[in-house]
This record gives C-alpha cells, sequence and structure tokens, in this order.
C-alpha cells in the first residue's frame, strides 16, 4: 500500500492531471456555476494535494521537504486552501460575504501550484531574479524620478487637473501613466484647455508634458527594458560561454597529443 501511494503521489503526471481538473474547477466555481458535483470534486482534489504532502513528507522528512523551493510553495498553498473546506459546511445565511470572498480566494491560490510543471520554468524564475539584482539600482532610480516629478506636478497643476494631480499620490501615478505612453496627450490637453488652449501657458504646458514623455517614456523606459532583458539573458550566455571554454579546452588537448 505504501508502494502504490509513494508511485502514485509521486508522479508528476499525475498530481499535474490532478491540477488541471482543479483548475477547471475553480474556473467554473468563479464564473458562478454552483453544482454539488463541482464542489465534491474540489474537495477530493484538495484532499489529494493533502495526501501528496503527507507523502512527501514520510519520503523526503520535514527539513527535506521544506528546503526545496517547490515543496515550500505547494506546502504554502495547500495549508491556505484548508479554511476553503470550511465554506461548504457553513450555511449561506450564517456565512459573512468578505468571509466567503476570502475562502474563494485562497482556494484560487491553488492554479499557482501548475507553474513548476511548465518547460524551464525555473530557468526563467532565475533570469528573474538576475535581472532583478542586476537592475535594482535602475528601477529605484527610475522611480525616485517619477516621485519627484508626481510632486513637481501636485504643485503645479493641482488647480488645473485635479482628477490627476490633486494630491501626490494621484500625480505620481499620473506621471507614470505618462512614462508608459497611458493618457500622454489627454492629461496636458487638459491641463492646456485650463489655461486658455492657446496661450503661451498652455503652449508651455504641452512643450513640457512632451518632453517628460520623450526622456521619461521612450528613452527612459527603453532603456530599463534593455537592462532588464540583457540581465535575463545573461544566465543563458554564461551558459553558452562554459561550453565554448570547454570546446577551446578540448581542441587545445587534442593538439597536444598531435
Amino acid at each position: 500500500m505504501r508502494q502504490v501511494l509513494h508511485k502514485l503521489f509521486l508522479n508528476d503526471k499525475f498530481i499535474l492531471i490532478v491540477i488541471l481538473i482543479n483548475s477547471c474547477v475553480i474556473y467554473a466555481q468563479v464564473a458562478g456555476y454552483s453544482h454539488p458535483y463541482v464542489n465534491i470534486l474540489d474537495i477530493i482534489c484538495l484532499t489529494i494535494f493533502i495526501i501528496e504532502m503527507i507523502v512527501k513528507h514520510v519520503e523526503y522528512g520535514l527539513k527535506g521537504y521544506w528546503t526545496d523551493g517547490w515543496n515550500r510553495l505547494d506546502g504554502i498553498l495547500v495549508i491556505l486552501s484548508f479554511p476553503s473546506i470550511l465554506e461548504f459546511f457553513v450555511p449561506m445565511e450564517m456565512a459573512n460575504l468578505s468571509f466567503l470572498l476570502i475562502l474563494r480566494l485562497l482556494r484560487i491560490l491553488r492554479f499557482f501550484r501548475v507553474l513548476h510543471f511548465f518547460p524551464n520554468f525555473s530557468k526563467v524564475v532565475n533570469g528573474f531574479k538576475n535581472a532583478l539584482r542586476s537592475s535594482y539600482a535602475i528601477l529605484l532610480s527610475f522611480f525616485v524620478i517619477i516621485v519627484i516629478f508626481g510632486l513637481i506636478n501636485c504643485s503645479l497643476f493641482r488647480e488645473a487637473d485635479p482628477e490627476h494631480f490633486q494630491t501626490p499620490l494621484r500625480s505620481i501615478y499620473a506621471v507614470f501613466q505618462i512614462c508608459t505612453v497611458e493618457g500622454w496627450y489627454e492629461i496636458p490637453n487638459t491641463i492646456a484647455n485650463f489655461y486658455g488652449g492657446a496661450t503661451v501657458a498652455a503652449e508651455f504646458v504641452r512643450l513640457y508634458f512632451c518632453a517628460l514623455l520623450i526622456f521619461g517614456g521612450i528613452i527612459g523606459m527603453s532603456f530599463i527594458n534593455s537592462i532588464f532583458v540583457d540581465a535575463m539573458v545573461a544566465n543563458n550566455n554564461d551558459d553558452v560561454i562554459k561550453k565554448l571554454d570547454e570546446m577551446q579546452k578540448t581542441l587545445d588537448e587534442l593538439k597536444k597529443r598531435e
């Protein structure tokens, strides 16, 4: 019996099928399709995940299970799913809507388990970590610049466009919108119309926001994207360089033998 449990619950293909079935069940539940069989199937999937976690604890030990990154993710998601069972035993008239919403959100988190079955997903995650490590200073500097211009714009255009610049937080968000080429012409047009549309002040506003778009949005965002992408593919380049070095060493040894 123990061998059967180990073969079944340590089988990635079986667990992947259960995850996909559970994902379909979660989709049906979020879409509002309520049926007893759907709820029963969801409980069955969660039970399988719980048994899988227990079997892995027996196989790898407590320390061995929780030191693995993917097992930690799976274990946390399963533990967070425990309260969702209560939804099926709590009468609707006694349940608080916010309480039910939390339980449903915790159940949706189980969908993340499918991620580590994607090919080379670990390499993508490692590349993303390296990209953040290499470009965090640039990202932080860009964020500081957005905050500075957000505060400047809040002081200058609070009365002209209160929808976007009435508070510092709104202003920072508006600057971020412009830097991501979102609403880059609507916001300055609103402010320009406040100053008369064809006055010198209105033209200055348009020129100012065009400069902000060019240096913050087009040049700034392109610069950050290039650094981030270059850092993400650096791992692949390192692997290629190592293989080339190994080939060079092999060729050198062959030449020495000749």
